[in-house]
């Protein structure tokens, strides 16, 4: 199945099924989705709380996870009961609307008829042609790009300037646009030209500092009662108010400062841009949202999947073995590249001059979506092998690699082929051992729900029944997926 990038199906359709909630609209490459989370916890945290909705594609461990409305998944009922009725018009109209033109309307749909305040909208895939680019402009507040890098280049150019252009296109006339934090410098220049073009206003994200006596320190040496760091405490300050703030901020990674910028650029927005449509100012949200609420909202946030600790229990008989285990989504060669940097300071805070000749084993389970012309070896070099910078440890890696299963409503996403995936490990460290190296065996490719997944921890516990270490589990967001589907099961069970 090819995916149709295209709005002339769903601009027949949207008279049908009108929409008029006030939305924030956020694209990027990397960090919409952590953008998107920040921005419901803060909204939620207001004063009295704002009813928020919120899009996010693709979906984690189910479809109804992708809708939220106050960061609650959308019952089964409610959703299976607007999906029908958007499929009975589209049939009605003859719009021939694809999959996931059906799942933005009934998303769309669901917020209307559930009145929600305010939505926060995630694109699906670039911008300009992505089907939340419906919405109309009345009801865009703030518009948002997050990190833009390589990815899908087969539908949004060979180059970051053209994909920066796709998702830049987001942008509406007379409305404020945050650009957060870029890599590469290209991307400024063609989102300033974008933005101007659309009669936007183009705004920079915030900065955002760290109070350096409060940087986490976490070893992964130990045996503790807690999986996951600390978390920092940053400081901000927005124009709407008098003075600075600090909050505690849950989220792992130096990339996830760059995210809180952007979303409190979109929060400065929402109480400082002088909108028209007085709809906004029934909001009240001068009143609603404080520091004290803002601060609140960031210490609130939750997003799974990005750079989240957990520790589970293996079974190894005669007993079992506890975990840690990093989850994270990274799937293109630069959020793999933040991944490799995380890991490395992770390593750098918890060693000391007492741990230098001691052997850390650090195992990886990976799995990686066919997505050309990204290859394997594009998004496994940032994180293999394993870079200790400045720390004193010894590691010892291990890599497990799996397939991961179909994900709901999306049949054209395939795993990389196992094979390919050994070559390149192969490849990237020539050393590594056979005992160092399991592969899923044939015949678990597809169909076989987490078993792959439950084999691949299993032997990476036999390998950290010594020393606690460090569990990696990264390469695709449909093997995170996996991950929490084998959490809510539980080993037990199997």
């Amino acid at each position: 199945m090819s995916i149709d990038l295209s709005l002339d199906r769903l601009e027949r359709l949207l008279p049908h099924l009108p929409y008029t909630r006030p939305t924030v609209h956020i694209a990027g490459t990397n960090g919409k989705g952590s953008v998107s989370a920040l921005l419901t916890s803060i909204l939620m945290a207001s004063n009295p709380p704002l009813r928020v909705g919120r899009f996010n594609s693709p979906h984690l461990v189910s479809v109804l996870d992708s809708i939220t409305i106050d960061d609650v998944n959308i019952s089964e009922g409610i959703y299976y009961q607007v999906r029908k009725n958007v499929e009975d018009v589209d049939l009605k109209q003859g719009t021939k609307l694809t999959g996931f033109e059906i799942l933005t309307m009934a998303a769309l749909r669901i917020f209307e008829t559930e009145n929600v305040d305010i939505v926060v909208l995630e694109v699906g895939m670039g911008g300009r042609l992505d089907a939340t680019n419906i919405v109309p402009s009345s009801c865009i507040l703030v518009s948002a790009l997050t990190a833009v890098d390589l990815d899908h280049q087969a539908f949004l150019g060979d180059n970051v300037a053209l994909i920066a252009r796709e998702k830049a296109s987001i942008a509406r006339q007379n409305k404020p646009f945050i650009l957060g934090r870029q890599l590469h410098h290209e991307v400024e220049e063609v989102v300033s030209e974008v933005v101007a073009k659309s009669s936007g206003t183009l705004i920079r994200a915030l900065e955002i500092s760290v109070s350096e006596r409060t940087l986490p320190k976490y070893s992964i040496l130990h045996n503790t009662s807690a999986a996951e760091p600390p978390t920092q405490i940053i400081d901000f300050r927005l124009q709407a108010f008098d003075t600075s703030a600090q909050a505690h901020f849950p989220l792992q990674g130096a990339h996830q400062l760059d995210n809180l910028g952007t979303a409190l650029g979109v929060i400065e927005s929402l109480l400082m841009f002088k909108y028209s449509d007085p709809d906004v100012y029934a909001l009240h949200l001068r009143e609603r949202i404080t520091k004290e609420t803002v601060s609140n909202g960031i210490a609130d946030v939750k997003w799974r999947g990005r750079l989240s600790f957990h520790t589970i229990s293996v079974p190894t008989p005669p007993s079992s073995t506890n975990l840690v285990v990093l989850v994270d989504g990274a799937h293109n060669p630069a959020s793999a590249k933040t991944l490799g940097d995380y890991i490395t300071s992770l390593l750098e805070r918890s060693s000391s001059q007492d741990d230098a000749d001691v052997v850390i084993p650090i195992t990886y389970i990976l799995s990686l979506s066919h997505s050309p012309p990204k290859t394997p070896l594009q998004t496994l070099s940032p994180v293999l092998p394993p870079s200790i910078g400045k720390s004193t440890l010894l590691l010892r890696p291990s890599i497990a690699l799996l397939p991961f299963s179909p994900p709901e409503g999306m049949p054209w996403v395939k795993p990389v082929a196992l094979e390919s995936m050994r070559d390149t490990v192969r490849t990237l460290l020539p050393n590594l051992s056979d005992d160092d190296l399991w592969v899923a065996p044939n015949g678990s490719i597809e169909g076989k729900g987490n078993d792959p997944l439950r084999q691949a921890l299993k032997w990476a516990a036999d390998r950290h029944r010594k020393s606690r270490g460090l569990v990696v589990l990264a390469g695709s967001l449909y093997l995170v997926a996996d991950f929490y589907r084998l959490l809510e099961s539980g080993f037990e069970k199997h």
